[in-house]
């Protein structure tokens, strides 16, 4: 028997939902989950307030992704909220005497990021404030913000209260690799990403929710905990 094309895209269309309906009723199963439900929202409330705080304040949150590439969060977290407003006026040797002082593991190459990336500071503030396609101000973060690739571009988006972008990291992707819905990628390229992206947002879709959302539920189910 030979099968056409419209034949073939349904029939993998059918195989990749048959694998997401066991990802589906585990994120459902969270979300029925009345304090989880009511931590992920405030988390996603705090996220929206950031865009109307001060200049200074997006910027700091801008340095603390670009701190957690490869890095722990829980880590980054707590390195971030110590150095606190000495992001915006210590200089490159200074910062990265603080980062090797509180263990944080690339202190020369971020920090060396970060201030050069202060020139930056008002052009960030008016960028995110500017209503750019979603896409656009990705695209332009990734160009002209040192120390941030897709992920950590996307986590920067959704942590100042955009919905619409997914952090794939490797728990995220272990996830989806776990489930069958996508094959461990070997080097992260933007198309790669996008293509991921696009996996997490049919299932945001079916879940009727959005990514951000989605992207804190995904976290809490492989690591037992909601942070930023």
């Amino acid at each position: 028997m030979t099968y056409n094309n419209k034949q073939v895209v349904f029939y993998f269309i059918i195989i990749f939902f048959y694998k997401m309906k066991e990802l589906l009723n585990d994120v459902k199963t969270l979300m029925d989950n009345v304090d989880l439900k009511s931590l992920v929202k405030t988390r996603l409330s705090e996220f929206k307030a950031f865009q109307k705080k001060s200049k200074e304040e997006i910027f700091k949150e801008i340095c603390f992704c670009i701190m957690t590439a490869n890095c722990s969060a829980e880590k980054c977290i707590e390195i971030h909220e110590m150095i606190g407003n000495e992001f915006l006026h210590l200089d490159d040797e200074m910062l990265s005497k603080r980062f090797k002082e509180l263990g944080y593991r690339f202190p020369n190459i971020r920090g060396n990021y970060i201030i050069k990336n202060r020139g930056f500071l008002e052009l960030i503030n008016n960028m995110v404030k500017k209503g750019l396609e979603r896409n656009d101000l990705r695209d332009w973060l990734v160009k002209n913000i040192k120390g941030l690739g897709y992920k950590e571009a996307s986590h920067f988006l959704r942590n100042i209260g955009f919905t619409d972008f997914a952090i794939i990291d490797f728990h995220i992707i272990d996830l989806l690799v776990k489930h069958s819905l996508i094959e461990k990628p070997k080097t992260m390229t933007k198309k790669k990403y996008i293509d991921i992206e696009e996996v997490l947002s049919e299932i945001a879709s079916n879940l009727d929710t959005n990514l951000a959302a989605l992207d804190l539920y995904l976290w809490y189910l492989e690591t037992g905990k909601i942070l930023k």
